[in-house]
């Protein structure tokens, strides 16, 4: 819930430590002491009370000004929960309205609606203008962009944060090429992203992180392996599960991940249990028919939109069976056998 001055001045400074931990480095920044009862969610205290202890000549030397600090530390709390992904302003659905073509031409399509734990797929030829699409939805266009489009955010008009703001980013993208040049282990480079966000139990999500990616990446790393000497599935697979687990963004774009060496399956499924939206643009059709909608893009703007029907569910059973024949047959070839006919 967003604060503000006159909530927050009427709470105790023990509930306020308890609810919000960061805000003892705004008492510490401001020289505003604080004993360590103080610090105790049952004492009665609260922050009017605190700084009515203050007399007149200590708010002179201490250059308080009381209504400003309510004011300063109601954007401070609000600036950190933003910041570590915890406002409960959360996206909960994506509506792209259309507009035109390359052509002047309407978009063929009324509105479409993107859920949380949603999976979009955008098909079409290279230079259709699948990156357009993307880059209105991150921009969460007003009609000011070459298409015309118009994105809003849990059906309505979108904050100017996803715009302006730093730490909040509407899409975080993982994109076909991802090469790292840091100079540390994945240990170190995870401790590094849990550290930025302020992760509490940092330990644990890392080695989740290393769990999950190892699940879908062709062959395990362990913590101290160095980043830079990670293949390009690994990578990828490290890559997709940091962004599923730290990243705040609620809509993920993959690029093409049938060439990326990992488990493509299991990388949607985490990406869809942590909530988030995933976008992908594929030409695979077994991905592209685990998507719940398609959406076609030619001449620069939507064509069509198309729900995956319960036929083409049938025939993605298919495809998924050669598909696990398939690999069976590259994991004989990696490990050097002769290659034999596998039974069904």
């Amino acid at each position: 819930m967003t604060q503000n001055s006159t909530e927050i001045r009427k709470k105790k400074i023990g509930e306020l430590i308890t609810e919000f931990p960061f805000i003892t480095s705004y008492f510490n920044d401001n020289n505003l002491p604080l004993d360590t009862a103080e610090q105790t969610k049952d004492l009665p205290l609260t922050l009017e009370e605190y700084f009515a202890r203050f007399d007149a000549e200590e708010l002179e030397d201490k250059a308080i000004d009381i209504e400003l600090h309510y004011q300063q530390m109601a954007e401070f709390i609000n600036q950190m929960n933003a910041f570590l992904g915890k406002d409960t302003n959360k996206v909960q659905s994506v509506t792209i309205l259309p507009g035109t073509d390359k052509s002047g031409n309407k978009e063929g399509f009324e509105s479409l609606v993107i859920n949380q734990g949603e999976i979009i797929c955008i098909v079409g030829p290279t230079g259709s203008g699948k990156s357009r699409l993307l880059g209105d939805i991150e921009w969460v266009a007003q009609a000011d962009t070459p298409t015309s489009r118009r994105i809003l955010i849990n059906n309505d008009i979108p904050d100017t944060k996803w715009r302006f703001s730093t730490s909040d980013k509407l899409v975080a993208q993982i994109s076909q090429n991802m090469n790292f040049v840091m100079d540390l282990s994945v240990y170190e480079f995870l401790e590094l992203h849990a550290e930025s966000r302020m992760v509490e139990n940092r330990e644990e999500i890392i080695q989740k992180i290393i769990t999950n990616a190892n699940a879908l990446a062709g062959e395990s790393f362990i913590s101290s392996t160095p980043i830079t000497s990670l293949s390009g599935g690994q990578s990828r697979a490290l890559m997709i599960a940091d962004t599923a687990i730290l990243s705040k963004s609620p809509i993920i774009l993959i690029d093409e991940i049938e060439n990326a060496g990992i488990d493509r399956q299991q990388a949607l499924k985490l990406l869809i249990s942590e909530d988030k939206v995933v976008l992908m643009a594929t030409h695979d059709p077994i991905l592209a028919l685990m998507g719940d909608k398609r959406i076609v893009i030619k001449n620069g703007g939507i064509s069509k939109i198309i729900e995956t029907t319960d036929e083409e569910r049938k025939i993605l059973t298919t495809l998924e069976a050669m598909d696990k024949k398939i690999l069976a047959y590259r994991t004989k070839l990696r490990n050097g056998e002769i290659i034999t006919e596998i039974k069904e």
